[in-house]
C-alpha cells in the first residue's frame, strides 16, 4: 500500500487499466497512515479521502464500492451513507464490493463485522457482493445475512482473492459454499444482464 508499491508494481502491470478501474482499499493500503498513498494514486476514482466508499451506475446496475477497513455498523458514517445511497437509486440490480469477505472457507476466515452492511444491502434487494483478501476463489449460494440459503431473495457472494499473492487452501467449508478454488491465479469476469 505504499507509494512505491503503487508506482513500481501496480502501475507497471494493472496500471494500464487505471482509467476504467473502480477501486476499493484493502488492509495493505491501511498500513500507510489513513491509506494516503492509495487515495493519492487513485484520486477521485477512489471516492473521498478517508472515506473510500462511493457508488456509480453501469447500465441497469447500481454498483457500490465500500471500505471494509473502516467502521461498518448500521449507524456508522458509512452505514448511514449506504442507506441514503440505496434509497436514491432507481435501478433494481445492485452489486456491492469491498475487500474483506464476510464468509470464507479459507485460512483467512470470516469478517462478521461487515454483516450490518450486508443487512442493509439485503433489505434493498442487492444481488451480488464481491470481496477479495482470502487468497482463493469461492462462490456462495444465494443467502440471507445470517448465512442461510435463500434462493429467492438471497445475495450471492463471491470471494476473488486470486490476484497474485500466495494462494491459501480451504480450512473449513461453509454450508452455502458452492465452489472453492485455490490451485491457480486468476480473476473473475461477470456478465451482468438487465434482469
Amino acid at each position: 500500500g505504499s507509494k512505491a508499491d503503487f508506482h513500481g508494481c501496480y502501475d507497471r502491470t494493472w496500471g494500464r487499466y487505471k482509467d476504467r478501474t473502480k477501486p476499493v482499499p484493502g488492509n495493505h493500503e491501511y498500513r500507510s497512515l489513513d491509506a494516503e498513498p492509495y487515495f493519492a494514486y487513485w484520486g477521485e476514482r477512489a471516492g473521498k479521502p478517508r472515506r473510500g466508499y462511493y457508488s456509480f451506475d453501469v447500465g441497469a446496475w447500481h454498483l457500490i464500492a465500500l471500505d471494509s477497513n473502516i467502521e461498518a455498523t448500521r449507524n456508522s458514517v458509512q452505514g448511514r451513507w449506504l442507506r441514503r445511497d440505496l434509497l436514491k437509486t432507481r435501478t433494481r440490480c445492485i452489486l456491492a464490493y469491498w475487500h474483506h469477505p464476510i464468509q470464507s472457507s479459507g485460512r483467512v476466515g470470516d469478517s462478521p463485522r461487515l454483516i450490518p452492511l450486508l443487512r442493509i444491502l439485503y433489505k434493498h434487494g442487492a444481488s451480488i457482493v464481491l470481496a477479495g483478501h482470502a487468497h482463493s476463489y469461492e462462490r456462495f449460494a444465494p443467502q440471507d445475512p445470517d448465512g442461510l440459503l435463500n434462493r429467492e431473495t438471497g445475495i450471492r457472494q463471491f470471494v476473488v482473492g486470486t490476484g497474485g499473492a500466495t494462494l491459501r487452501p480451504m480450512i473449513q467449508r461453509h454450508k452455502t459454499s458452492e465452489v472453492f478454488y485455490s490451485d491457480g491465479w486468476g480473476l473473475l469476469k461477470l456478465t451482468l444482464h438487465d434482469d
